[in-house]
């Protein structure tokens, strides 16, 4: 089958000229129908999760922009990377509810948002016409979802598919995702020193690389959202290198994570139903996850009409934010006295 990646470079021309074509909000999503999150049991400390303040050293971030009224910003910054040894640009958002006084000594829940295509020079889950921040802040505030630090990092350091990984002779993208990007949030933010508190999201190229970081390292990542995703390792950088390409096949990883019997992972999966990822990804889940047994359960959202587009994946981003926060640690509030 021809790869996905491939086609995903023409959605991203398509999605360069929507940028230009309006503002947050141009994406009718209507999440009314998304239920409020049951209550949380703490992975707790004396009875409250383990925060895990910044440890440094601090970035030095500029605004991207502004994503509304409630003061939240996008911002950006360089980010060099002591495991891959790759430099690179990350976006960030913190939700509203971090500079509460409330929340003053509570962790929260990092999402590494990945983009489809290239995801390089830029990460258009930071962009306006998606409205992602808009939107996160207000689910979370309605309860729907829990308010996810967003961390946005290219995917990859030029106009080529690495898989996220780290293949021989390449710059190892898979240690710049699980573990120089969460560095990167540790480092920032309070955090949660547990995987309850760690997920992906990704889209075609990105919607690869975040099924196979969870299934990979599930001891550091909890859940991942994966939107019109490849299910198998194709960049043409594996030639000449067989066992290090099935090491980072998703179904192989799959496979063994079910053969130690966990720990259990959380895939929310999304597709439009006019892709032609549809049937590879269905067998995929019928083939390669437990469903409610574990340890690989899995979900599916199908869009009506959708093609693969972050503007179809947005559509549904309520409903997979949903599911994945009912298996994760949200922050806690400060007892009121």
């Amino acid at each position: 089958m021809k790869s996905l990646r491939v086609r995903a470079a023409v959605s991203v021309v398509a999605l360069g000229l929507l940028a230009g074509c309006g503002g947050p909000g141009q994406d009718v999503v209507d999440a009314s129908d998304v239920p409020r999150l049951r209550a949380h049991a703490a992975d707790a400390v004396n009875g409250r999760p383990r925060m895990v303040p910044p440890q440094g050293p601090r970035s030095v971030f500029t605004t991207y922009r502004t994503t509304g009224d409630d003061g939240t910003r996008v911002v950006r910054t360089r980010w060099h990377g002591r495991v891959s040894g790759y430099t690179g640009d990350i976006w960030a958002w913190v939700p509203p509810q971090y500079d509460q006084p409330r929340y003053a000594k509570s962790g929260f829940p990092v999402l590494i948002a990945l983009p489809g295509a290239w995801g390089y020079p830029s990460n258009y889950w930071a962009d306006a016409p998606f409205a992602l921040e808009e939107r996160l802040a207000q689910w979370s505030q309605e309860g729907k979802t829990l308010p996810f630090i967003l961390v946005m990092p290219v995917l990859n350091p030029r106009k080529t598919y690495y898989d996220g990984s780290d293949i021989p002779g390449q710059p190892k993208m898979g240690s710049w995702l699980t573990e120089d990007v969460p560095a990167f949030a540790r480092a920032n933010f309070r955090t949660y020193g547990t995987r309850d508190g760690w997920a992906f999201m990704g889209s075609s190229s990105g919607g690869f690389a975040a099924l196979k970081a969870v299934l990979k390292e599930p001891q550091r990542f909890k859940a991942a959202i994966v939107n019109g995703p490849d299910t198998a390792p194709d960049s043409p950088l594996w030639r000449g290198h067989p066992a290090e390409k099935l090491a980072n096949d998703p179904r192989r990883l799959a496979r063994q994570l079910a053969a130690r019997g966990g720990p259990q992972v959380y895939l929310a999966f999304e597709l439009g139903s006019k892709e032609a990822a549809v049937p590879d990804v269905k067998r995929f889940i019928s083939g390669w996850t437990d469903g409610p047994r574990g340890p690989v359960h899995s979900t599916l959202f199908e869009i009506p009409d959708g093609v693969h587009s972050g503007h179809t994946y947005i559509k549904k981003m309520a409903d997979s934010l949903h599911w994945i926060s009912e298996q994760m640690q949200g922050p806690v509030a400060a007892p009121t006295v």
